[in-house]
Order: C-alpha cells, then structure tokens, then sequence
C-alpha cells in the first residue's frame, strides 16, 4: 500500500472535506456521524486511484460496471476493501459480481435474487427503488419492493440490509428522499432489521443524511473529475 504521504493532496483535500460535510450533516440531523457508511465510487478511474484512497483510510469503494469493477478488485486484492456493485445487473453478470462484491445496491427482481443466491457466504443486499415512472431509470416500482424484499430474505446467501434509489432529475432531493425513508419504513414491516438506507451523491448527499440515509455513494466530490476517455 502506498504512503498517505505519496497521495495527490488534492484528493486528501476533497476526501477530508467530504467527511466534515457527512459529520456536520450527520449532525444537523440528530445523528451519530459514526454510524454512516461512505462509499467511494471510482467509476472510469484506474486501480491506482483506489490504492491512493485506501491509503486514505477507505474501505468501501463502488462501481457500476461488473467487468471493470472485477479487473480493479483483482488489482487490489491485498487491501481488504469492501467493493459495493452499485449499477444495474444483468443475471448473467451476477456471479461475476458475486465473486468481488461485498454488497450490491440494485436488486430490482426476483430473477436476479436468484442469480445471486450462492452457497458461498452472505451477500449484503439493497433492493433499488426506482422514483420515477420511467422503466429504464433502474430500480424496482414501490408496489413490487415487498415481494422483491421476501425473494432476497429467501434466498442462499443472501442478506437484506435495507433499500437503495437514486433522486430523479428536476426533483427536489429532500422531498426525494423523504419518499425512500417512508419506503424504507415498509420495508422494515417485513424485515425489522434490514434498516439501511442506501442514497445521496455528490450533489445531494446532505438531504439525503436529513432523511436517513447510511450509505452515501460519492464520486466526483471525491475522486475529481472522470478521466477524459470516460
């Protein structure tokens, strides 16, 4: 592992400064800063950016692209991090994703559950919930997140932890929010202890610690922008 000493100041910048921003929200909302999860995305960055950030201290790091979430989670094997699949998921990729992912964030049917389900160890779950009425947005309709929710609590391998989404487009992100805590609350009808929020982003992850959230999937306001080819 690279020394801290070695990283780009700027990233250690960007990162330190996210952190006071989650604590100070955290803490606005009435709640224990300690007791949320931030999760670097390193979407289109290289395997070097992730050596630098656990350099850092991080741990838990996202991608939503299986095939590149695989090569950088083989490239880095000897940091014990937590790798979170945070994109959507063809059936097919699943047991690809099953061999590096320590959590997936967009369980949106029964069939991919399915695909999941292994012998081989818990897998931490989140089923997305899609805020929109558009299909191709991802997620699963909040009519359909119980039976999705009973698929994964009876499936192999497979551990509930609570409910993803993602704030749609020209919606303010509060109000957004809001409507996946009250999704959240259902749920736990259901599976009392699968009570993580998974939501917010670089540009809306204040609102989302104001309604709940756990886990705080942040990229560019860490990472800088995206390399060019991206």
């Amino acid at each position: 592992m690279s020394r801290s000493s070695d990283v780009d100041p700027q990233l250690a910048a960007r990162l330190h400064g996210v952190q006071e921003r989650v604590a100070d929200a955290a803490r606005a909302a009435g709640r224990d800063p300690a007791q949320l999860t931030t999760i670097v995305v390193t979407k289109f960055h290289p395997a070097s950016l992730v050596r630098d950030l656990a350099a850092l201290g991080v741990r838990d790091v996202g991608e939503n692209r299986a095939q590149e979430a695989r090569v950088k989670a083989s490239e880095t094997a000897d940091l014990s991090l937590r790798w979170h699949f945070i994109g959507q998921l063809q059936t097919n990729k699943a047991k690809l994703v099953r061999g590096f992912a320590s959590a997936v964030h967009s369980i949106d049917r029964p069939a991919l559950a399915d695909a999941l389900g292994s012998d081989d160890g818990d897998l931490d779950c989140f089923v997305q919930l899609n805020l929109t009425d558009d299909p191709s947005r991802g997620g699963a309709a909040r009519a359909d997140l119980q039976s999705i929710a009973e698929r994964v609590l009876g499936t192999r391998g497979l551990r509930l932890r609570g409910v993803m989404a993602v704030a749609p487009l020209g919606e303010e992100p509060r109000r957004a929010f809001s409507r996946v805590r009250e999704a959240s609350d259902a749920l736990r009808t259901v599976a009392p202890e699968a009570d993580a929020i998974s939501a917010g982003m670089s540009g809306d992850f204040e609102e989302a610690i104001a309604e709940g959230a756990t886990h705080l999937r942040l990229g560019t306001a860490i990472t800088g922008k995206r390399p060019d080819h991206a």
